[in-house]
C-alpha cells in the first residue's frame, strides 16, 4: 500500500512539474511574441506576413558558454545552465503555442502565423520572392535559480542579414519579464 501511494505521489509531482514548465514556456513565448510581433500587421487574406515562427525549439550549444562568461548572474549559475545544454532532446513549440492561444491572447494570435518548418518557410519565401521575410527561431528555454531563464531568439532570412540575441528573463510576481539582451549579433 505504501509503495502504491509513493508511486502515485511521484507520478503526480512529475506531471505537475511538466505542466508547470509547459505553462512557463508558454508565458515566455507570449513575452517573445509581444516583443517581436509588436509592429507586425494582423493576418488578412492575401496579405504577406513578414515574420514567421519556426516550429522546433532550437538546441542550446557552446554559444551559451560564451553568454555565461559575459554575465555575473549566469556565471554564478553556470553549472545548472550547462547541465541543461548536455541534456537536450528534440522538442517543438506546439504544446506551448496551443496553450498560449487556446482561450486568450486572440489579438496577438491575429498577428502570429501557424509555426513553420524550415522547408515550409522557404516555399513561402520563394513564392513571394522578397528579401524582407524573416523566420524567428527560439531555442529551448534554460531555467535556473528558480526565477530566471535564458533563451536565444534568432532571425533567419534567405539572404544574409541574420540577427539575434539571448534574452535573460526574470519571473517577477509571477510574470516573466525581459531583463537583459546578451550577446546580440548580426551578419
Amino acid at each position: 500500500m505504501k509503495t502504491k501511494i509513493l508511486i502515485l505521489l511521484i507520478f503526480t509531482i512529475s506531471i505537475s512539474t511538466a505542466l508547470g514548465q509547459e505553462a512557463d514556456n508558454a508565458a515566455i513565448l507570449k513575452v517573445i511574441f509581444k516583443k517581436y510581433y509588436q509592429n507586425e500587421k494582423t493576418i488578412a487574406k492575401g496579405r504577406l506576413q513578414l515574420l514567421s515562427f519556426y516550429c522546433k525549439k532550437a538546441p542550446n550549444n557552446e554559444e551559451v558558454l560564451e553568454v555565461i562568461s559575459k554575465n555575473d548572474l549566469l556565471k554564478k549559475n553556470a553549472v545548472a545552465i550547462t547541465n541543461q545544454i548536455a541534456n537536450y532532446t528534440e522538442e517543438d513549440w506546439t504544446k506551448e503555442y496551443n496553450l498560449l492561444f487556446s482561450k486568450e491572447n486572440q489579438y496577438l494570435k491575429s498577428k502570429v502565423n501557424d509555426c513553420l518548418s524550415l522547408e515550409e518557410y522557404k516555399i513561402v519565401s520563394d513564392r513571394f520572392n522578397l528579401n524582407n521575410q524573416r523566420l524567428m527561431i527560439v531555442s529551448k528555454p534554460i531555467y535556473f535559480a528558480e526565477k530566471y531563464c535564458i533563451i536565444k531568439v534568432a532571425f533567419y532570412r534567405n539572404i544574409e542579414h541574420n540577427n539575434g540575441s539571448f534574452l535573460l528573463l526574470e519571473k517577477i510576481e509571477g510574470v516573466w519579464t525581459i531583463k537583459e539582451y546578451i550577446n546580440e549579433w548580426a551578419t
